[in-house]
């Protein structure tokens, strides 16, 4: 048994759209997970054609197939940039140092799988050489903002016992921060390097990529006692494949063409509440939303 999932911007869901989709694919009754936002259906066998229709309605909807059994998770493993935050940190202090073009355009290839993570990482580092420690407090300040929906999804995985981990290629100086803020139980991150109060234009080795996020994935499910297909992970670069594929949900959230084309599950329409619907929860499940 599968479920066709159905996710729009709020009040953005066209009741006749997810009807006409009912009847094409032959599904179960309408269950509207929030109205004229999120709806779900149930099915019995896969769509032939679900790919070509998750690509006609693609400025409409999002539409997704999951499993029907296990779909609340246990555990959220989330990317930090671009993901839980609305922007790339390397971008941002690179914007600092002058140098915010060049670095923009090697982040976007790296994320796109078009270079190696950890040699565009390094080079991109070396471009911040001599910048002070204190930019980063002035970056989280000022040019950082939540995903949407950020908060939310914490909060009602966590009233529902799960787990929360982020897992980021990019630094510890922001993941740490981003943790506090959205409520993570924990962050593992990549280290800039300090002297004298400036940025080296090094990063600790080894370096966190796509590797150490699934090792991460391994390692905190073994020591909570949890499988793989107890966690749902979201990012959105080439980087995080690794355990998008491997968690029992794997979520691009508004990802590079590269890493959307290998995920079964995508998010463009939503928020990070999206990651709730996709669990089955009700917008009246959210904590801190009205029953």
């Amino acid at each position: 048994m599968f479920i066709a999932s159905l996710i729009s911007r709020p009040g953005a869901l066209d009741p006749a759209l997810v009807d006409s989709l009912r009847n094409a694919f032959g599904g179960g009754p309408i269950d509207w997970l929030s109205p004229d936002e999120a709806a779900e259906f149930p099915l019995a066998q896969r769509p032939g054609n679900v790919d070509t229709v998750r690509q006609d309605i693609a400025g409409q909807a999002d539409l997704n197939l999951l499993p029907a059994d296990n779909r609340r998770k246990r555990m959220l493993l989330a990317d930090m940039d671009s993901t839980m935050i609305q922007q790339e940190c390397i971008d941002e202090l690179a914007d600092a140092a002058g140098v915010g073009a060049h670095v923009k355009d090697i982040t976007a290839r790296a994320m796109n799988g078009e270079l190696d993570f950890e040699a565009a990482l390094i080079e991109r580092v070396a471009l911040l050489k001599g910048l002070p420690v204190t930019v980063i407090d002035e970056v989280v300040n000022t040019r950082i903002t939540l995903m949407p929906g950020g908060k939310t999804l914490l909060d009602t995985m966590h009233a529902a016992g799960a787990h929360a981990a982020l897992v980021s290629g990019g630094f510890t100086a922001f993941t740490s921060r981003i943790a506090a803020m959205l409520g993570f139980d924990e962050n593992r991150a990549n280290t800039l390097l300090t002297d004298a109060g400036q940025l080296t234009g090094e990063v600790a080795r080894p370096i966190l990529g796509r590797d150490a996020k699934v090792a991460a994935l391994d390692e905190i499910t073994a020591r909570l006692g949890i499988s793989q297909e107890d966690v749902i992970a979201v990012g959105d670069g080439a980087n995080d494949l690794g355990m998008l594929g491997r968690a029992g949900m794997g979520v691009a959230l508004h990802a590079k063409p590269s890493v959307q084309a290998q995920c079964d599950l995508r998010v463009n329409q939503g928020d990070l509440t999206a990651l709730l619907y996709l669990q089955g929860y009700r917008k009246t499940d959210f904590a801190g939303q009205p029953v």
